[in-house]
């Protein structure tokens, strides 16, 4: 069965450990694996020491596993060294795909969208070097095409080659486009209809498969992000009156659904330009307060929740650097 939860796959990791020790030809792709599934299981630090065990035992693919350490790193807060990482791995000039790629979608995932695309373009420089390309280079192509939509930036010929490989019934450039549902380019209202009906399918397909380890998930706004915020769009004061409160109701909603019985929770950090950008997607204004546990939602789906409760000794999930259990844990419950 697959692992749909936290300790699920950290289990999975301890299996993967325990085959590697008896098969060590094939330590490192279930070492690689195993990190994986410390990171589902949250366990970051756990999965950065792994990282750093196979780089101390010269692997057979260095740069894909520095590229993925720094991904990792950033998402617990060492976005200096994940950066650092970064420019390494390109500064090697990787001569297959995946470091690179993982490089830049790490860049694209922390809304570095112009470091990501000049990631990309390297990459192609280096790679593209013919009509037939392996899948992976193939990959590249499909994602520097993903971000240069949108960066909102002319097709060149690499995008039309991203194009020409692009064999699904929905068009590269729709399918890359934030929104779909402008590019229609008609006033017939049943094509619209079909559209929504469309958009609505693939999105709940995609949050059912991708957000189980986190069915519920709470939006959290840093401190500097929700002044950003409000000071953007005032009508939702309503709903985060005070930066303390905002806190306050983090922990009480979420206390709230534990007792009620729903497991499985988890915290989301927002950032006011990806709000902004699911906005967009969903042709609407981000001022519609609707829209928030929606865009709670499909950063779960990617992968971007943060397990609740933390462990009583952790960092709160606040980010003021308290234990939990000093911090939000340590109030009182209703």
């Amino acid at each position: 069965m697959r692992p749909d939860t936290p300790a699920a796959h950290a289990t999975e990791a301890e299996r993967l450990l325990r085959t590697a020790a008896q098969y060590p030809g094939d330590r490192e792709p279930l070492h690689l694996q195993a990190a994986a599934h410390l990171e589902l299981a949250g366990d970051r630090q756990a999965a950065t020491a792994l990282y750093d065990t196979l780089l101390s035992s010269s692997p057979a693919n260095p740069l894909l596993i520095r590229s993925l350490k720094a991904a990792n790193l950033w998402e617990y807060g060492h976005e200096a060294e994940a950066r650092a990482i970064i420019e390494g791995v390109r500064s090697a000039r990787p001569t297959d795909a995946a470091p690179w790629q993982i490089a830049a979608e790490t860049l694209e995932a922390h809304d570095e969208l112009e470091a990501a695309e000049q990631t990309l373009t390297e990459a192609a420089t280096l790679l593209v070097t013919s009509a037939e390309l392996p899948h992976a280079t193939q990959s590249l192509l499909m994602t520097r095409h993903r971000v240069r939509r949108m960066l909102a930036l002319p097709h060149d010929d690499w995008d039309d080659q991203a194009d020409r490989l692009h064999t699904a019934a929905v068009p590269l450039d729709e399918l890359h486009d934030p929104k779909r549902l402008w590019s229609l380019g008609s006033e017939d209202p049943a094509e619209l209809q079909a559209e929504i009906a469309r958009l609505r399918s693939e999105l709940g397909t995609y949050r059912t498969a991708l957000s189980r380890p986190f069915p519920v998930a709470v939006l959290h706004w840093p401190e500097p992000e929700l002044d950003e915020l409000l000071a953007a769009y005032p009508e939702l004061e309503a709903e985060y009156p005070t930066y303390r409160a905002h806190l306050t109701d983090i922990e009480a909603s979420l206390r709230e659904l534990a007792q009620a019985g729903t497991q499985n929770l988890g915290i989301v950090r927002a950032t006011v330009p990806s709000y902004e950008a699911f906005a967009a997607s969903e042709s609407t204004h981000p001022s519609n307060a609707d829209l928030l546990p929606q865009y709670a939602t499909t950063l779960a789906a990617r992968g971007k929740a943060t397990a609740w409760p933390p462990v009583w000794t952790d960092p709160c999930w606040c980010g003021r650097g308290a234990a939990y259990g000093e911090c939000h844990g340590g109030e009182v419950q209703e």
